[in-house]
């Protein structure tokens, strides 16, 4: 963050100040909503979630190196009290970006950001100090948090943009303005909460591309045709990425080595050049085009940009991250979230990850699918039958039992249990030197601790 003293900090969010000895303290470090990990110099922001009160912990925070907190009431230590918390991070991030100007590149898609996020940093980081998002802080606390780590040196600026709802995009790019804006895909994550058809979905992921400007770029998926209808919508010019004949930045020759991980000739503007990626899945081309684009589109020509694809590393823990067991079991933690593409992009690379061995799925529920929820968990259990997955652990009751029956019919060896522990445990029991088990449902399920007590 650049250096603030406490007072122009309060002009800027409209706060009053309290227990402030000295108003022209200055905020050099980030802002923290995580009392633990503040950094000395930073400002802790007292956010209230629905188990714990930022507040109770604004003490804790200061110890810990905080200047001062963001607080919705007095606290006791030094404190901007403002109305709303949030609305107030926002407006210091709007603040501290329109007095920085980096390369602003606002993402947003239904699966695929957080892996797409990662590989873009590590390509734009080989040409110019970078800032992206950390894990997925994409939201509407997350995004600000993400502003206030750039600093005068920052030349990109990477932001995952998450939307639950319609109007969230509309909301964080009023905070951040990006100037290239690439939209991943329209799935049925949040379905539910945007109004229950893909339509709705791509109604929201839409806003990216309206807030634009005339002489920025939006990065469009050409495979997928409800991100392509979005090339209306914008007034900036359009890059088209894919594996469709039209797309300027485009994979060809796309194959598998022995461990699932893609390799391709990556075609852009500027010419021809190979990679080799580091993650699993025959789906992790899209995300490698998605990052491609949009370096392109900020001058990188094909070789740099291959070079940096080739050389990327996974960074999001729960994203298809393998851990091979001493016993030869590999286990594919793939537990941070769910939903219908995802769930079968994870299978499919966890096939062809374990080629012969023997595999064990262990998947729970799928969240905010709407009226389509059971039928989605059906179709997940059919493809893991489809697959030729030898067993099934499905967690929880409801939709669960759904995958489980179909999986079964198909001639899949299942078995429900009601929760991760038991997951976890009966797993333990099952699994045999060699195999291959995949552990994957939406985040509120909580499948991560089956993972972790699968890779002890």
């Amino acid at each position: 963050m650049i250096p603030m003293t406490l007072r122009e900090i309060a002009e800027v969010v409209g706060a009053r100040l309290h227990d402030v000895a000295r108003p022209g303290t200055v905020v050099s470090g980030p802002a923290a909503v995580d009392s633990r990990e503040v950094r000395r110099g930073g400002l802790f922001a007292a956010t209230a979630g629905a188990h714990v009160d930022g507040h109770d912990f604004a003490g804790a925070a200061v110890a810990g190196g905080a200047v001062a907190v963001l607080a919705a009431r007095p606290v006791g230590v030094p404190a901007l009290v403002v109305g709303d918390v949030q609305l107030a991070l926002g407006r210091l991030a709007g603040h501290v970006l329109r007095r920085l100007r980096p390369a602003v590149i606002g993402l947003t898609g239904s699966v695929g950001k957080t892996t797409t996020k990662d590989l873009l940093a590590q390509v734009l980081e080989r040409h110019g100090p970078t800032v992206a998002t950390d894990r997925s802080f994409n939201n509407e606390l997350g995004l600000p948090l993400t502003v206030l780590r750039a600093d005068a040196g920052t030349r990109y600026l990477v932001l995952e943009m998450g939307a639950s709802r319609k109007g969230d995009l509309t909301y964080l790019t009023g905070i951040a303005p990006p100037g290239l804006g690439l939209v991943l895909n329209v799935g049925a994550a949040h379905v539910e909460r945007m109004g229950g058809g893909l339509a709705d979905v791509a109604a929201a992921k839409g806003e990216l591309v309206e807030a634009l400007p005339a002489d920025g770029c939006a990065l469009l998926n050409a495979d997928d045709p409800y991100v392509l209808g979005m090339a209306g919508r914008t007034r900036a010019p359009i890059l088209l990425y894919g594996r469709a004949p039209q797309a300027e930045v485009r994979a060809e020759h796309v194959r598998l080595d022995g461990r699932a991980r893609a390799a391709f000739d990556l075609i852009t503007p500027t010419g021809r050049a190979p990679v080799q990626l580091d993650l699993i899945g025959a789906h992790q081309v899209a995300n490698a085009l998605a990052a491609a684009a949009v370096a392109t589109a900020l001058g990188l020509d094909a070789a740099e940009i291959a070079d940096g694809l080739t050389a990327a590393r996974r960074r999001s823990a729960g994203r298809l991250e393998i851990v091979e067991r001493p016993d030869g079991v590999t286990v594919v933690d793939d537990a941070y979230n769910a939903n219908p593409e995802s769930m079968r992009a994870g299978l499919r690379a966890v096939r062809a990850l374990a080629g012969d061995r023997r595999t064990v799925a262990v998947l729970g529920a799928m969240g905010q699918q709407a009226d389509a929820s059971r039928a989605r968990h059906a179709d997940v259990g059919a493809l893991v039958a489809l697959l030729g997955f030898d067993v099934l652990i499905a967690v929880g009751a409801g939709d669960p039992h759904a995958m489980a029956e179909a999986a079964a019919s198909r001639g899949v060896h299942v078995h429900t249990v009601a929760d991760p522990a038991e997951a976890a445990a009966l797993a333990t029991e099952l699994l045999r030197p060699g195999d291959v088990v995949f552990v994957k449902a939406s985040s509120e399920i909580g499948l991560g601790a089956c993972a972790r007590a699968l890779t002890h």
